[in-house]
């Protein structure tokens, strides 16, 4: 198969979904261009405050959802099962469930004051639904913070190029958001001068790498976890047009480029793909990767659909979109666009390098590094040597802000489960339980576990939103047949890393279980269960109500 004729059947796709499934959504939604938004009505110049545009926005949305997630899941994917069934999920999963997810959860936070997912849950179903939600949402992003930070300090060490531009982009946002909001300059003279000075970055980056060495007792992963914790702390509670819109909108462009570089290379060189459409289960390359279905399914991610996207749109996006109308670009436009970077990782691997030299790199240096190795071939035609490194520079800098925004969102969760009101304590709170995860040494038994607690955030979504519609009369088939679909994926598959936890320890299958691991994945189980018969007893009453 050619690569190229892969990326047009996907993008066509994509953009036939963008036009005909988005227009779908803005009509049963009913969405409204002249209602006042929460960033409107609430505006606290803090929190609640509207972006520039929808450009604006879109940079902070994408840049916030498009973490490691769409490299890391299209990666193994190929390696473990074949490129076939990675690209139909892809761009199905993105444009039936996904989409609708993220334009459902922006869309009702919007119109519940800019209300987490947590509490429309109580709105929607009950009280009793909103405390299991809360905390499952808490415990899911406390394990984002510290495996995300684990996964950018391990970057900054291996990657020093990326040092200068990564943390100079900080000073350059504040720039650029004071440009925007206080003197008022056209967003294209605004946006061109913190291009320039991000540019400039990336050449200081290269001339002058970083490599941070150990302070005292403290190993350069120790010292980079300490200076990313407490950036996540002040990123969190400083004013959101300070820093977070302002950074994000740059980053985005980072990313946007990686995505629009990985375009031309494979319409210029127009690769065929080496590894096979499916692949068969090879015990050297998918050692715990588990059967196709479900595990397809969870660890692809956040590429097709994902819970966290539900989180950043209830969480900072609702609170800061400008208008109704905006609703369908940023939220499904952006998780469309972050499919697209999946059907680019998907070829990278695929097509730039061999399944034997992609299940090498896999062992060797990890998905990040399979990616960046394809990629790299790929891009060499103009990119030069230049093209791996340039790959790992935008996806770190996406990981940096999925760091901050996750801390933020963490931070209004925390606010609304334990009522505490004090931003710096709710923050200090979170940054020390993620801070806590990652010096374990346990995050890595952990993230598999995340994979599959993201996407029931994601059907837990895509069933509030289905709530929503139903409680006002509006037909909702179109949201609760995909979280069906996603409650027995994520079911099936917490069952199946049970199995694996009782039974297996790392790569010895008789060492002993481990405990922790078991225990959270059945605590799981038994929550995704609860919400579940919560919910239909729920909605058991109200029919019976609604019959007399």
């Amino acid at each position: 198969m050619n690569a190229l004729v892969l990326l047009v059947f996907s993008a066509a796709g994509l953009w036939a979904g963008y036009h005909w499934v988005g227009r779908f959504l803005e009509r049963c939604f009913g969405v409204d261009p002249t209602r006042l938004t929460p960033a409107h009505t609430l505006r606290d110049g803090s929190d609640f405050e509207p972006a520039r545009n929808a450009w604006v926005l879109f940079g902070h949305h994408f840049a916030s959802i498009a973490g490691a997630g769409p490299v890391v899941g299209p990666a193994l994917a190929v390696i473990y099962w074949g490129w076939g069934p990675a690209i139909l999920w892809l761009v199905l999963g993105s444009v039936f469930m996904g989409g609708v997810a993220d334009f459902a959860s922006l869309f009702v936070s919007v119109r519940n004051d800019g209300a987490s997912v947590a509490r429309i849950a109580g709105i929607e179903i009950s009280a009793r639904a909103r405390i299991f939600l809360s905390l499952f949402l808490w415990v899911a992003l406390i394990l984002v913070i510290g495996v995300f930070a684990i996964f950018g300090a391990k970057t900054l060490i291996q990657e020093p190029d990326a040092v200068i531009p990564s943390f100079g982009l900080i000073p350059v946002a504040v720039l650029t958001g004071w440009l925007l909001y206080r003197t008022r300059l056209p967003n294209l003279i605004a946006t061109g001068a913190g291009l320039i000075f991000l540019g400039a970055l990336l050449v200081a980056g290269s001339r002058f790498p970083l490599h941070l060495t150990g302070v005292g007792p403290w190993d350069s992963q120790t010292v980079w976890l300490i200076i990313l914790f407490v950036y996540c702390f002040v990123a969190s509670v400083i004013p959101v047009q300070v820093l977070l819109q302002p950074r994000d909108y740059l980053a985005s462009f980072l990313l946007l480029a990686v995505v629009g570089i990985g375009l031309v290379s494979i319409a210029w060189v127009h690769p065929s793909m080496l590894s096979g459409a499916i692949e068969k289960a090879d015990p050297l390359v998918t050692t715990g990767a588990g059967p196709l279905w479900p595990m397809l399914f969870v660890t692809v991610a956040c590429g097709a659909i994902s819970g966290f996207h539900a989180v950043v749109s209830s969480g900072t996006s609702s609170k800061q979109i400008a208008s109704e109308a905006h609703i369908r670009p940023i939220g499904y436009g952006a998780m469309l666009t972050e499919s697209l970077l999946g059907v680019i990782v998907v070829i990278a691997v695929g097509a730039g390098l061999s399944r034997v030299d992609a299940a090498a790199a896999l062992k060797s240096g990890g998905p990040i590094s399979v990616f960046s190795r394809g990629y790299g071939n790929l891009s060499a035609w103009l990119m030069g040597d230049y093209g791996r490194a340039f790959a790992v520079l935008g996806l770190n800098a996406f990981i940096l802000t999925t760091l901050d925004t996750c801390t933020r969102i963490t931070r209004y969760i925390t606010t609304e489960c334990f009522g505490l009101r004090n931003k710096y304590a709710a923050t200090a709170i979170v940054v020390g339980a993620g801070a806590f995860l990652a010096f374990s040494g346990k995050w890595n038994l952990l993230w598999p576990v995340f994979g599959t607690a993201n996407q029931l955030i994601a059907a837990v979504a895509l069933l509030l939103a289905g709530c929503w519609l139903a409680n006002r009369g509006v037909m909702a088939w179109f949201a609760f047949i995909p979280a069906g679909v996603m409650l027995l994926i994520t079911l099936s598959a917490f069952v199946i890393q049970l199995r694996q936890s009782i039974f297996y320890s790392g790569s010895d299958v008789a060492a002993r279980p481990d405990w922790m691991l078991t225990s959270l994945t059945a605590g799981l189980i038994v929550l995704e269960l609860i919400f579940v018969a919560e919910t239909l007893s729920v909605w058991s009453r109200r029919s019976a109500g609604r019959r007399l």
